[in-house]
């Protein structure tokens, strides 16, 4: 898992999935955890691969379920991030600070931290192997490992950024040049890119160009911008009922929307971008910036890959609505490692981590897993500093709203949902 984005980039968590859970009303029973350290035993009832949101909120339910001194998280990282505050970090509205907490501070109180990097899986024997040839064993494996930045397989990255005018929300490293490079706009073209794979939260590509565009016309530069969104996709977002209202302000906007275009190299000493046309392979076209966003390419994490618990592509294999892998009945898996089929965002983690719950419970009583997920996953959509259009939708991108309104219309009150009420539900509630 990458140290530099432990979790999706979507910050909306669904108020009827886990606001009211029980136990909330035990939260001073979580803090501080034992030391880190490298595996202070062999063997455990439950091992959560990974202390991103997922892992950290199932090592929460197994706590309970097991009791603490019977679970452990295998997690490198020394801090846990609330990535989808980065989008308005980029955007010159969130002090990256606010987004991090040490890691110990959020492992819930007695669940053992073991501070190393898995490198293999072994679902046969029912152990994994760590760093420095540790072995683990477990009863139930859970495996929430996040998804992997590939700034690399774009020629001249990640090298470029230490060039002005480029930045990237998706890492902590890059995250507040995007913000320079905001602010030290002049003229020319702004480009916002999303790659040709699965990312974390469909939307965030676009909100930061949203804010940018707010940002300029604020100063008195939208005159001076071109902005374009090349995208590698053949729409603009993947539920009809959102894109509609997406495109509406596009238009409204004046932005340049350039599908089935996907960043192959960028040449930051001369502030040019290189574009492959998707639709037809080879061709490739230029484009010179003042300003460039880019959204990584992103796969599965490399101890996934070829590994018997994942697919062919390298992403764990889990039943879509019990979040149980196909092979191995003790193995499971939840967020944005897995192969399900939905966008892969905090809020469906919220949303998988009710229904893994209740899974895990009926197996370890050899019971076969009744509760199903039915793809529930949701993004904000930021269209400018006080805007955002909160879109929800389930497996088949059809809207599953959770209040009494058009969601589709930009709102006030979801702005300040996902930039103030969503982070401290999330650190107070859903990690716990």
């Amino acid at each position: 898992m990458s140290a530099i984005g432990v979790m999706s980039s979507c910050s909306c968590l669904h108020p009827g999935v886990w606001l009211l859970k029980p136990g909330m009303q035990k939260m001073s029973s979580f803090g501080l955890h034992t030391a880190a350290r490298c595996a202070a035993k062999d063997y455990y009832e439950v091992l959560v691969l990974g202390g991103g949101t997922g892992g950290i909120a199932m090592s929460a339910r197994m706590k309970r379920k097991v009791g603490a001194g019977n679970v452990a998280v295998v997690e490198p990282s020394k801090t846990h991030y609330y990535q989808p505050l980065w989008t308005l970090v980029g955007g010159g509205a969130k002090q990256l600070a606010t987004s991090a907490r040490p890691t110990g501070s959020v492992i819930p109180k007695g669940v053992e931290w073991i501070k190393s990097r898995v490198t293999a899986l072994d679902p046969d024997k029912n152990c994994v192997w760590l760093e420095n040839d540790i072995k683990v064993s477990y009863k139930y494996l859970i495996i929430a490992l996040g998804i992997s930045l590939h700034y690399e397989k774009i020629k001249g990255l990640p090298e470029g950024f230490h060039h002005p005018k480029i930045g990237s929300n998706y890492s902590v490293h890059t995250v507040e040049k995007t913000w320079k490079a905001l602010q030290d706009f002049k003229e020319g073209n702004a480009i916002f890119t999303f790659p040709n794979t699965p990312v974390k939260c469909a939307g965030a590509p676009q909100k930061i160009m949203y804010l940018s565009e707010a940002y300029w016309r604020k100063t008195g530069k939208r005159s001076k911008a071109n902005i374009m969104f090349n995208t590698s996709l053949g729409v603009i977002f993947g539920v009809k009922k959102y894109a509609d209202a997406l495109l509406e302000i596009i238009k409204e906007r004046n932005i340049a929307v350039n599908y089935k275009r996907n960043l192959v190299e960028v040449r930051a000493d001369k502030q040019e971008a290189v574009f492959e046309n998707l639709d037809k392979p080879g061709v490739t076209e230029v484009h010179q910036y003042e300003m460039l966003h880019v959204t990584p390419p992103m796969g599965p994490p490399d101890v996934l890959i070829n590994s018997s618990v994942s697919d062919e592509i390298g992403w764990v294999d889990v039943d879509k609505e019990t979040l149980q892998h196909k092979k191995y009945p003790n193995v499971f898996g939840i967020g944005d490692c897995t192969n399900l089929p939905t966008s892969k965002t905090a809020a469906a983690v919220a949303a998988q981590s009710g229904v893994l719950d209740k899974t895990i419970s009926l197996v370890m009583k050899n019971q076969l897993p009744t509760k199903k997920y039915d793809g529930y996953t949701s993004c904000p959509l930021v269209t400018g500093y006080n805007k955002v259009i909160l879109a929800e939708f389930d497996y088949n991108a059809q809207p599953l709203e959770t209040f009494p309104i058009d969601q589709s219309k930009e709102r006030i009150t979801m702005y300040h949902m996902k930039a103030d009420m969503m982070p401290f539900l999330y650190w107070n509630a859903l990690l716990k």
